[in-house]
C-alpha cells in the first residue's frame, strides 16, 4: 500500500505553487474560478485556509467539531504572497500529519464525524489538486496531477466510486468537475472517510480499499498487527473488498474492520459482512483474530459491537453469523455475543452451523 503522509502532501502544494506561480502576476480577482461567487484569488485563500484548518483539527485533537478559527491575510497581500501562504499552510499539515500518531481521530463532517492522519492528508491533497485545477483552467494553464495520487485519494476517501483507467479524470467527475463516458454527470457529492465504531477494549476501523490492497498482496494494510500479522480469512475478506470497489459495487460501511486494541494501537483481526443486507433484511458477518489475539474476548466485543451497529440500521432484521462444526471456539464467541441457533437449513451453510442474532 502506497503511503499517505506528510511527503505526499508537499508534493501536491509544491506542484500547485509552481504552476500557479506563472500566472501570479495576472488579475485573480475578477476571474471567476469556482462559480459565480468564488474568484480564483478566493479560490486561492480557501486553499490556504482549508490546509491549516485541517493541521489544528489533528494538532488540536478536536473530536466535537472544528476548531474556531481562520486565516486572515493582511491587507494589500498580493497573489504571490497567498502562494507563499499556501506553501505555509501545507507545510504545517504535512508536519502534523507527520508527527500525529495513527490512532489519533479529529473531527471532520463527512460522514461519519472523525478522520485520521491518513484521511486529513488525502482530504488536503484533494483540495490542492481540485482547486488548482479549478484556478489553471480560467487562466488557462494546463494542470494534471500525477495519476498514482490521485488514485490514492480516490481509494481512500471516495471508497464508493468505481475507479477509471484515468484516475485523475475520474476524481474530476466524482467531484462534479467533469463527464466520464457511462456514467451520469455528479449534481452532489462528498468525500467519505472510513467509519470507525467502539467496541470494548478495542476499536473496529473500516478498512479502505487502499488498505484492502495491501493486506490482499500480503502487506499490512496500514495498521501494526500483533503477532505475524492478520489471519489469512483477513486476507481473503480485503481481496473481496477490492473486487467489489473496482466493480463500483462497494458500500464501505458494509465492508470490512479490523479489530484495534485501544490499549497500544495493535490490530488484533478482521470482521466484516460478507454483503449488504438482503430482500428479508437479514445481513451475514465473519470474523477471524491473530493467533496470539486468541481467547482474550476480543472476538466476543467485536462481534457484540458490529452487530448492534447493523441492527440499528433501517431494513436490517437479523444478522448471520456461520460456524464449522468442530470450531468450538468459534461457536462459543457467537452464543456469548448473544446468537441463538438457525432452525432449519440456511443458503450456504452445508456442513456447517448457523447462528442469528434479530432486532
Amino acid at each position: 500500500m502506497r503511503t499517505m503522509g506528510g511527503e505526499q502532501v508537499e508534493e501536491a502544494v509544491a506542484g500547485a505553487v509552481a504552476l500557479l506561480r506563472t500566472a501570479a502576476g495576472r488579475d485573480w480577482e475578477t476571474a471567476r474560478a469556482g462559480g459565480p461567487e468564488w474568484s480564483c484569488r478566493y479560490t486561492a485563500e480557501h486553499v490556504a485556509g482549508v490546509l491549516i484548518a485541517y493541521a489544528g483539527q489533528l494538532a488540536g485533537r478536536a473530536t466535537e467539531a472544528w476548531v474556531p478559527f481562520e486565516i486572515t491575510l493582511d491587507e494589500g497581500t498580493g497573489n504571490e504572497d497567498v502562494l507563499h501562504v499556501i506553501e505555509t499552510s501545507g507545510a504545517l499539515l504535512a508536519a502534523t500529519v507527520r508527527t500525529t500518531p495513527r490512532e489519533v481521530r479529529a473531527f471532520h463532517p463527512y460522514p461519519h464525524r472523525s478522520a485520521n492522519r491518513e484521511g486529513f492528508a488525502a482530504m488536503g491533497i484533494a483540495e490542492v489538486f481540485l482547486h488548482t485545477h479549478d484556478i489553471a483552467g480560467v487562466l488557462g494553464l494546463a494542470y494534471e496531477p500525477p495519476a498514482e495520487r490521485c488514485a490514492d485519494v480516490l481509494a481512500r476517501i471516495f471508497p464508493h466510486v468505481r475507479p477509471g483507467t484515468d484516475p485523475w479524470r475520474t476524481l474530476l467527475w466524482a467531484t462534479g468537475r467533469g463527464e466520464l463516458p457511462g456514467r451520469p454527470p455528479v449534481t452532489e457529492w462528498r468525500w467519505r472517510n472510513d467509519l470507525v465504531l467502539p467496541a470494548g477494549r478495542l476499536t473496529l476501523q473500516g478498512v479502505t480499499p487502499a488498505a484492502a490492497a495491501g493486506l490482499a498482496a500480503g502487506g499490512d494494510g496500514g495498521f501494526d498487527w500483533l503477532g505475524d500479522g492478520p489471519f489469512q480469512g483477513t486476507r481473503d475478506a480485503a481481496a473481496m473488498l477490492l473486487k467489489a470497489y473496482e466493480a463500483g459495487v462497494h458500500l464501505p460501511e458494509w465492508g470490512v474492520f479490523a479489530l484495534v486494541r485501544r490499549e497500544d494501537g495493535r490490530a488484533v483481526g478482521g470482521i466484516g459482512f460478507h454483503g449488504t443486507p438482503d430482500e428479508a433484511g437479514r445481513v451475514e458477518i465473519g470474523y477471524d483474530l491473530v493467533e496470539a489475539a486468541r481467547g482474550h474476548g476480543y472476538a466476543t466485543e467485536a462481534l457484540r459491537a458490529l452487530s448492534a451497529w447493523a441492527l440499528d440500521r433501517e431494513g436490517v432484521a437479523s444478522v448471520l453469523a456461520r460456524t464449522e462444526r468442530a470450531n468450538l471456539a468459534s461457536q462459543a464467541v457467537i452464543a456469548r455475543a448473544g446468537f441463538s441457533p438457525v432452525d432449519g437449513a440456511v443458503d450456504g451453510a452445508e456442513g456447517q452451523l448457523a447462528y442469528e442474532l434479530r432486532r
